[in-house]
């Protein structure tokens, strides 16, 4: 399966998973926004999504994975790398060790060796091999399809749980990346200056009908047109619903857009 991006860790026995690196979102103003933008109405927000899903088919992540272990692998090497660096790391790994024992097997060493190019390889090295571990010992050998047993693992945290449950098991969750917090703010569809803020704000207002997709089509809007440093909101199909009021004017729209994607 292909479709997208999400530090891993502990402190304190709490998991601080989905942290590090700017990959999740820091309270305060969001990346790009002078102003906060206004709140959404219900009925706004619909006609939001209707535009912004339009007669496109379901999105999904663009991380490439075939089953739940390899996605939720690929979640936790997301942090602080592109989706792309992880696929690359990913097709060598997969292929001979795309189970919890054939990975565990590896030992730490041997995946560090495996994904050394990705950012904060030694600690998500770590992680993965002790949830391998914790996946045969305490679930035999599959990830669990529940926050609570999920967000236990090592490097899991809220996101990358939202992700996997999403993703995976069909839940509809809203995993807050950097995108979403950027995108939910600037709209007004859920303002706030924390992850939870927004998530808790988005599962209120997204129609129900748009709730499975949602996060996966606010990442793509916000990854390739609600732009944090020059979004192009001249060619934005959900320019007119949203209430950011430092919008981008035509003349500086990079040349040669023609369409958003």
């Amino acid at each position: 399966m292909a479709g997208g991006k999400n530090t891993a860790g502990r402190e304190g026995g709490k998991n601080t998973a989905d942290r590090a690196g700017g990959k999740s979102p820091q309270p305060g103003t969001p990346a790009g926004a002078a102003h906060p933008s206004a709140p959404l109405t219900k009925r706004q927000a619909a006609r939001l999504f209707e535009k912004l899903v339009g007669d496109k088919p379901p999105p999904t992540t663009e991380l490439v994975f075939r089953n739940p272990f390899e996605l939720l692998v690929a979640v936790i090497l997301s942090a602080q790398a592109t989706d792309v660096s992880v696929n690359k790391a990913t097709n060598g790994l997969y292929p001979r060790h795309g189970t919890p024992q054939a990975m565990l097997g590896l030992g730490e060493a041997g995946l560090l060796d495996k994904i050394r190019t990705i950012g904060l390889a030694p600690t998500k090295a770590r992680n993965i091999i002790a949830t391998c571990r914790l996946l045969l010992e305490e679930h035999g050998g599959q990830v669990p399809g529940g926050r609570e047993a999920l967000e236990t693992l090592p490097g899991v945290g809220r996101k990358t749980a939202n992700v996997v449950l999403n993703t995976a098991f069909g839940h509809p969750t809203i995993a807050v990346d950097t995108h979403v917090f950027r995108v939910a703010n600037r709209t007004g569809l859920a303002t706030g200056k924390t992850v939870l803020e927004v998530e808790t704000g988005l599962l209120g207002i997204v129609p129900k009908a748009h709730l499975q997709h949602a996060h996966h089509h606010l990442i793509l809007h916000g990854r390739y047109v609600c732009k944090a440093r020059k979004p192009e909101c001249p060619a934005c199909p959900i320019a007119r619903e949203c209430h950011w009021p430092d919008k981008t004017p035509p003349d500086k729209t990079p040349a040669g857009l023609n369409t958003a994607r």
